[in-house]
């Protein structure tokens, strides 16, 4: 479960999940007095139920495009829940490790509004604010360019070889974003934007 502030009393997790399309936030709704369990993904309710005698139990639901989760209620003392999310198939924890390897992201402001870019490793589709783009990739003699466009600015996305790891056994690659001919810091993937659905 993530920590911060929960919006509501009966909200009781709260996970980000970065996927190349955005950054979720699902919030958890359990009214163990109640029995009511609501499930709100950025702040829109898509599902709430009654039960009247089953406390725990499994809630399963889809975010974004490429994520199906579950939110798995369990006892953990007598009188004290526990909710854990799987996200497609995978805990929390272990996704959001994979998601680091698997996404590489960049934040940067254009027009008065902040653009998310993530290239996704096993594919290299680049997303913005989570609409795919329009590539043109290339071989080059140090790597790699993926290029697009960002509200009319050509960007480009370099990759190389930046060094052999401690091991020996593979080369390291190195990311790097230019928006015209800046550089774009990296971010993290899970770094939140304004986002609505």
């Amino acid at each position: 479960m993530s920590s911060g502030q929960l919006s509501t009393p009966s909200i009781v997790a709260k996970w980000e999940i970065p996927l190349s399309d955005g950054v979720y936030t699902v919030e958890f709704e359990h009214g163990t007095a109640s029995g009511t369990r609501a499930i709100f993904i950025n702040g829109k309710c898509i599902r709430r139920q009654e039960f009247k005698f089953a406390l725990i139990g499994e809630e399963h639901f889809k975010v974004g495009s490429e994520a199906h989760c579950t939110v798995q209620i369990k006892t953990v003392s007598s009188m004290d829940y526990g909710y854990f999310l799987l996200v497609n198939g995978l805990p929390f924890e272990q996704f959001l490790a994979n998601q680091a390897k698997q996404l590489k992201c960049w934040i940067l402001p254009v027009d008065e509004e902040s653009l998310r870019v993530v290239l996704r490793l096993d594919s290299m589709e680049v997303y913005s604010n989570g609409e795919q783009l329009d590539i043109m990739g290339e071989f080059t003699d140090e790597g790699s360019e993926t290029h697009f466009e960002l509200r009319g600015t050509p960007c480009m996305i370099r990759v190389t070889n930046s060094a052999t790891s401690a091991a020996g056994r593979r080369k390291l690659l190195k990311y790097t974003m230019y928006y015209g001919n800046n550089v774009v810091p990296e971010a993290a993937v899970d770094q939140m934007l304004p986002f609505t659905i």
